[in-house]
């Protein structure tokens, strides 16, 4: 018959004090060897190094970023509006482009006032910099619904001067509390220089500021004569630089290619004037100029008129 032998009881002190001394021994034994220890969950102390560490942040951009012309395909302006096929030659055969490629095509049965030719040129600019603000008189008026306000006394004759100029809000009190209630019933807002402390009084910068409509002696809308402001601003167009991107419309859908290039002339010549009155607080310089349309995509513009594959003028004014 088997006999049991049964070991004799650790006292709890022993058993804690040999734990103790194992685990000793085991830091020991890993010392001199470049395998790291590795706990319970799986993780060595070295895992956690890098986790805890910050992260070292991006390099902010001080610049809008633009991308490389380079491999870029650019349109003449006759060539970015133009609205029927463009075939040519290859190896016996005529092969056609997608009409699709050219605005007019996007805007095919839409009245030709109702759609517009926008404008955008970027800009190389840094982010923080003055921007770019103005507004000038196209040689062909795009815009000509504009909503006008004067602010200046109801009573007075520089009221009527405005009202008779094209103005479609003309007074004080009436204008600061419509536009608390949060009616805003005009496009352009000038201010009579008599009327500039109870405009600030108001309060209502908080509501023009953000949208561009408070007047300011530094864009040109706070003036002496209300009836020639407005009457310059009938029929003009107001652009402001938005990201480093300046946009403006510069022409109906029925406008000739003649009368579209004469705007875009008239208005890179005025950007091209406020950049160099900007020279000497920041540098910026035009990247590329782009040509939409209200439904149509942009189309680079390479600065040339018409190429050698350009469709007669005479056929582009034709919606």
């Amino acid at each position: 018959m088997a006999t049991t032998v049964i070991a004799p009881r650790m006292p709890l002190q022993q058993l804690r004090t040999a734990i103790q001394l194992n685990a000793h021994l085991t830091a020991l034994r890993y010392a001199n060897r470049s395998v790291p220890i590795r706990h319970a969950s799986g993780k060595s102390k070295g895992d956690n190094r890098a986790r805890d560490q910050p992260k070292k942040k991006k390099k902010a951009r001080i610049e809008f970023k633009q991308y490389s012309l380079k491999d870029a395909e650019q349109y003449s302006l006759c060539d970015a509006i133009r609205s029927e096929s463009l075939s040519h030659p290859i190896q016996g055969q005529l092969v056609k482009r997608a009409t699709t490629r050219y605005i007019k095509a996007f805007e095919v049965g839409r009245p030709p006032n109702s759609p517009k030719y926008d404008l955008a040129v970027k800009l190389r600019t840094v982010k923080n910099g003055p921007t770019v603000r103005n507004q000038l008189r196209l040689p062909h008026a795009v815009v000509t619904s504009l909503r006008i306000c004067v602010i200046c006394p109801p009573d007075s004759r520089h009221a009527e001067a405005a009202k008779r100029a094209g103005a479609s809000v003309v007074g004080e009190e009436t204008v600061f509390d419509a536009l608390k209630d949060g009616r805003i019933e005009f496009d352009r807002c000038i201010c009579h220089q008599d009327s500039v402390a109870k405009l600030n009084k108001a309060g209502v910068g908080r509501i023009l500021g953000p949208r561009g409509l408070m007047p300011s002696a530094k864009f040109g809308t706070v003036v002496k004569d209300v009836a020639a402001s407005v009457k310059d601003l009938v029929g003009g167009s107001e652009y402001r630089e938005r990201n480093g991107v300046l946009r403006m419309a510069v022409g109906q859908l029925g406008f000739t290619p003649e009368e579209l290039q004469a705007n875009i002339k008239t208005f890179m010549t005025e950007v091209k004037k406020d950049i160099d009155l900007l020279s000497e607080k920041v540098t910026k310089e035009i990247h590329e100029v782009v040509l939409s349309s209200t439904n149509a995509p942009g189309f680079s513009l390479n600065g040339e008129f018409r190429s050698s594959n350009s469709p007669p003028s005479r056929d582009l004014a034709v919606v």
